[in-house]
């Protein structure tokens, strides 16, 4: 079981968040200013922490720093403030994610779970090596750069990020929502076809046979063949 931690000067903001989120079997911590979120991070096992911005003794960016000189755990932002420059902060400063209130509780959840499972199940949260190898696939996460027997294939950055998750489980077949979720980097909450699109663009970039690395599993998703 995933523990979260909602810290939030807010009694209601606090329990909306320990409702929605025991509802989808997630252990709850909670914490009512920043000192006290750290006091807590330092105790228990976090998995992931959902802090807000005006929070009395630390705000959520202080707490943020401290956080990130020791743990690299999923942290999203919650805020009433909604001025880009605030989200830009918050994300440069080492957030995962920004919600900004009033906040449908759906949503959070949604972005809790999106960023459980890239962290976790997807393999964002283990030590990476610094290169892949799949056949005659190369990938460089250093140069951020493809490569098909030495000849560089030009990607954007959704396609990297979705070449990345197939080369890290060569075999693993992934449904579109973590395929969504890993290219663009947010929650995936309606069905399009622009993940379709891009597995026909990167089938396009790395050989002419659709079929020959990334393969159809219908039903369930795509993969990438070893």
């Amino acid at each position: 079981m995933y523990t979260i931690l909602a810290a939030d000067d807010e009694k209601e903001i606090r329990d909306l968040l320990r409702l929605y989120l025991e509802n989808e079997n997630y252990q709850v911590v909670e914490a009512e200013d920043g000192r006290q979120a750290l006091d807590l991070l330092k105790q228990k096992r976090i998995n992931l922490c959902i802090l807000d911005i005006m929070m009395p003794k630390m705000d959520g960016y202080q707490v943020l720093q401290e956080i990130r000189k020791t743990s690299n755990i999923p942290v999203i932002i919650l805020s009433a403030k909604d001025a880009d420059s605030e989200k830009i902060l918050g994300l440069n400063l080492g957030a995962d994610d920004y919600l900004s209130k009033p906040f449908n509780p759906l949503e959070a959840v949604a972005r809790v779970n999106s960023n459980i499972r890239r962290f976790y199940q997807l393999g964002a949260g283990k030590e990476s090596v610094s290169q892949l190898h799949v056949r005659d696939l190369t990938l460089d996460r250093e140069s951020c750069t493809l490569s098909r027997n030495g000849r560089p294939i030009e990607l954007t950055s959704v396609e990297y990020r979705i070449m990345e998750l197939f080369m890290e489980y060569p075999g693993k077949v992934f449904t579109k929502q973590q395929i969504y979720e890993r290219g663009w980097e947010e929650a995936y909450v309606i069905a399009d076809n622009n993940i379709m699109v891009c597995i026909s663009k990167l089938r396009a970039k790395l050989d002419q046979d659709p079929g020959m690395y990334i393969k159809t599993i219908r039903g369930l998703g795509y993969r990438l063949e070893k």
